[in-house]
């Protein structure tokens, strides 16, 4: 098996180069504008535009699974065109394309601009993770990652404050204002981040032979197929991706489920659900870098991954007992305190999943292959809230027990799965054989 080096995480204290601090302004404008998105337009499509919130649900479902098999196409063109010039493009598209929401006024141009929106939104995660892959070296990347994560969960806070003004004051005014600020967001981002240094497009190995016609080093697994999407064959590493989405199934949780579950059951605990956002928030802009410093290499990330999925079953375990005829005082500090597990599980399993997806991907597909990773996202989006939903909300404590005991199986599953999908990495990391038909080389060297 090829050696890999050990990663060498800094601290947070390293400073960082020009490249990773252009990368975090693009990602942190980008957020501010997605916070203000986010948090208000719900209420806009449903108030202003007049949209049921059924139909709502299903644009966005229709969208997101749209969005899902985007990635791959999108990722592959940032590894054959270049990532910086991908992603900057696909910035400026969804500038376009928010901007479009201003003037959205039924069913059919939202579900348009909806679907238009993951998909740019889908292949810009894809040339992004591209881009750090391209220009962050490979010891440092998870640890460049977590910064970004950071700073993205301080931008979306930031957003997320806008976009409560525009809730608060509630006119048509309030809220164009809002998505203007996430346009003008995107258009900056695409603006930045072609002030990086450009990163050559990936050449596949079957063009990186000598002129001798030796096989070229750095093969990946069906780079030979120049043109297709290699990813798509990969079924060792489509089981590492579906194991990472039944982790993310965490995401729609206090976006969605738990305000909803506070609704239900202690009404007048309705604030809970915004600052238990604002706890998650803060929790891995404070806490993102240094969880993410114990992955150093795959088998650490796959501890990770399995002390989240662990971690999760007791966070799913606390939110459980909130089911049981409690004193409202109690019920929310077991809700504090299930979010509290839960934002250290969701660190735990990011940093864990960023070295999984860079670690097991060939050198000049990290494009496609991040974009098919990142399907989980949109998958989480899309079947998420009903799959959660109804086992939560209809389920109760049993299922709360039956989601975390899935955390805990995905989680476990992560292990096995990583070395699966790393038992032939020598294979496709060395050179390939010489052909049969080959004159045997010499038994002394040549001078």
């Amino acid at each position: 098996m090829a050696h890999h080096p050990r990663s060498i995480v800094p601290s947070r204290r390293t400073p960082l180069s020009g490249s990773q601090r252009t990368l975090a302004t693009a990602q942190l404008v980008s957020a501010i504008g997605d916070g203000a998105y986010y948090t208000s337009s719900a209420l806009y499509f449903t108030r202003i535009v007049g949209l049921s919130p059924t139909r709502l649900g299903l644009g966005l479902a229709v969208a997101w699974a749209i969005g899902s098999v985007a990635g791959v196409p999108l990722g592959h063109l940032a590894d054959r065109r270049g990532p910086r010039g991908t992603a900057a493009v696909l910035a400026l598209v969804t500038s376009v394309v928010v901007a479009s929401f201003l003037v959205v006024d039924d069913f059919l141009p939202f579900l348009v601009a909806a679907c238009l929106y993951a998909t740019a939104q889908s292949g810009l995660s894809a040339a992004r993770q591209a881009l750090v892959g391209g220009l962050v070296p490979e010891g440092e990347r998870t640890a460049a990652l977590a910064r970004l994560q950071a700073t993205l969960n301080a931008g979306l806070a930031v957003g997320a404050a806008l976009g409560g003004v525009a809730l608060t004051v509630g006119t048509r005014t309030a809220f164009l204002a809002a998505f203007t600020l996430t346009a003008l967001g995107f258009l900056a981002t695409g603006l930045i981040l072609l002030r990086l240094p450009a990163v050559l497009p990936a050449v596949p190995a079957v063009e990186a032979r000598p002129a001798n016609g030796a096989p070229g080093r750095g093969r990946g697994r069906g780079q030979g197929r120049d043109g297709g999407f290699a990813v798509l064959a990969d079924r060792r590493y489509a089981l590492v991706t579906l194991v990472n989405t039944v982790m993310l199934l965490r995401m729609p949780l206090l976006s969605l489920v738990i305000p909803l579950w506070i609704a239900d059951r202690a009404p007048q605990l309705g604030w809970l659900g915004s600052a238990l956002f604002v706890l998650n928030t803060v929790g891995v802009t404070l806490f993102q870098v240094r969880t993410a410093r114990a992955v150093t290499g795959l088998p650490s990330a796959a501890r990770a991954v399995r002390q989240a999925g662990a971690v999760l079953l007791a966070s799913c375990a606390v939110f459980a007992l909130s089911a049981a005829p409690v004193p409202v005082w109690a019920m929310a500090a077991l809700l504090v305190g299930g979010a509290v597990l839960q934002v250290l599980g969701e660190m735990k399993q990011s940093a864990g999943s960023w070295q999984i997806a860079f670690d097991l991907a060939p050198a000049d597909r990290l494009g496609q292959y991040q974009g098919f990773f990142g399907t989980g996202v949109a998958v989480a989006r899309t079947a998420g809230p009903l799959l959660l939903t109804t086992l939560l909300l209809d389920g109760g404590g049993p299922g709360w027990l039956v989601l975390g005991v899935l955390f805990l199986a995905a989680g476990c599953a992560m292990g096995p799965a990583v070395r699966h999908a790393e038992r032939d990495r020598s294979s496709w990391l060395a050179p390939a054989p010489a052909p049969a038909a080959t004159v045997p080389a010499p038994l002394t060297p040549t001078g």
